[in-house]
């Protein structure tokens, strides 16, 4: 349980960011962020270019490190500094599931062999289990039928879906997406504004940047603004967006 940065409001949290610092050569990339994702929230991220909108989402993910401040969802807590290896970050995988833009599905692997990798690899799951459990994940999200198609044989929005399916193999409770409409129609944008309105709804925090101000106005339920590393407006969507 902690405050929303700048209430006094109570709210349960799956990520608590506070002052956070980070750099990159010579360049101060987030100067001080505060950050807080609530318990079945929506955030967005927005603003433009370079103001640190990415860094966020790799600093949370361990895929970036920092400089200080503070980093925890649930009960696994980030500190600055060197990155740790892989073999001390299965906790951290366990609790966040990260989209990528561009996916970053495994080209040898077909569309159910990506996502049994983090049930098998992160759970300890048997290859048998796992398949159970992407078999499950890829019809939830409608891509049940390309669960034996590669990836340069799928749709970017059923390459999309796959990614977000391996995302949530080991059933996290954060959910970080980076540019998720970047490559979508007006029909994929408004199903995977109603796939994360779900998910939002099953206990799972989603982080999402953006451009994309529609989507963040109809699907988000938080907008954070960043300029040059620093959050300069943020509240409920509709309200930031007007």
């Amino acid at each position: 349980m902690t405050h929303a940065p700048g209430t006094g409001t109570a709210v349960v949290t799956t990520l608590r960011v506070r002052a956070l610092h980070a750099v990159r050569g010579e360049r101060m990339i987030l100067r001080g962020l505060d950050l807080d994702v609530g318990v079945g929230e929506v955030c967005a991220v927005m603003g433009v270019s370079g103001a640190g909108k990415t860094t966020v989402l790799r600093i949370v993910a361990a895929l970036q490190p920092f400089s200080s401040g503070t980093v925890e969802i649930g009960d696994v807590a980030l500190a600055p500094g060197e990155l740790k290896p892989e073999s001390r970050l299965r906790a951290l995988r366990r609790r966040v599931g990260v989209v990528f833009q561009s996916h970053a599905l495994f080209e040898h692997l077909t569309a159910l062999e990506n996502v049994m990798l983090a049930p098998i690899h992160a759970l300890g799951q048997s290859r048998e289990s796992a398949a159970v459990t992407a078999t499950q994940l890829l019809e939830s999200l409608g891509v049940s039928a390309r669960a034996h198609a590669y990836p340069r044989q799928l749709s970017g929005g059923e390459a999309q879906r796959v990614a977000i399916a391996r995302a949530l193999a080991p059933d996290p409770q954060l959910l970080l997406m980076d540019e998720p409409t970047s490559a979508l129609d007006p029909a994929r944008r408004a199903a995977l504004g109603e796939s994360v309105r779900t998910l939002a709804a099953q206990g799972r925090g989603l982080l999402i940047v953006t451009h994309d101000a529609e989507f963040a106005r109809s699907y988000a339920d938080r907008v954070v603004m960043l300029s040059e590393g620093t959050i300069v407006e943020e509240g409920p969507a509709t309200q930031v967006l007007r």
